[in-house]
């Protein structure tokens, strides 16, 4: 073999390296490419005017923040999932889990009352300012949330029971959070079991879901002064 056969030869084989590496680095850049594609990307924060402008549905975590940084939609507010030994509270994914103060109305027969929805009678209940509430078996009692409600104009809020309590066999119902309404939440607690229940105070009891409408309701809570308007602390059934 001549030294130019040799020179030629050792010329292709570089030119085959070459080749091959740029081939590799093409193939990377779209396995690279690819993969971004897939990664989900960073949620950039709206400002207060983008979060109004929002689309219609299931309110994001992001947009939740916004308002109740901006505009005190709720107070005070946990801006992540806090647990540490308590049941969890704060801001989830898509809602915001609430917790419940430490006054509590329970129901008892002691005095022979009959509830009434349009004439309800202190004698039905007793009060209780404490950090853990035990309700009897089959029983029910009354609270309310820590946290302070603001609902926007084109919102409605729906509360659901957290899933640690609802496997206790303990019911939470919340009636909706009307458009314009404002207050502390009044919570329904249902023990269902033949068991004394324990409710636990400054903890999560129920998770509230924003739905927001394709425009402003014509007339809100607060433009017809609801009966339930404003209210703090536990409130009774009111006509």
């Amino acid at each position: 073999m001549t030294n130019q056969t040799r020179v030629t030869l050792q010329k292709k084989r570089e030119a085959q390296r070459a080749e091959a590496l740029r081939e590799n680095l093409k193939r990377r850049k779209l396995q690279q490419k690819e993969q971004d594609a897939m990664r989900p990307s960073n949620v950039i924060q709206p400002t207060a005017e983008e979060a109004s402008l929002a689309a219609p549905g299931i309110m994001p975590d992001h947009w939740i923040r916004e308002l109740a940084q901006t505009q005190g939609m709720i107070e005070p507010f946990v801006e992540k999932q806090k647990r540490e030994g308590n049941i969890s509270f704060g801001l989830s994914s898509y809602g915001y889990d609430a917790r419940c103060a430490d006054e509590f109305m329970i129901f008892t027969n002691v005095n022979n009352a009959i509830v009434d929805p349009k004439e309800f009678s202190t004698q039905s209940f007793v009060e209780r300012k404490t950090d853990v509430c035990i309700i009897p078996p089959n029983s029910f009692a009354l609270a309310r949330t820590v946290e302070y409600f603001r609902i926007p104009k084109d919102v409605l809020v729906i509360c659901l029971g957290k899933s640690t309590y609802a496997r206790c066999g303990i019911i939470v119902n919340v009636t909706p959070l009307e458009p314009g309404w404002e207050g502390h939440v009044t919570l329904e607690f249902s023990n269902t079991t033949p068991l004394p229940a324990k409710i636990y105070a400054n903890e999560g009891v129920c998770q509230f879901l924003f739905f927001k409408g394709s425009s402003p309701c014509e007339v809100s809570y607060a433009d017809r002064s609801g009966k339930y308007m404003g209210q703090t602390g536990v409130t009774l059934p009111r006509l």
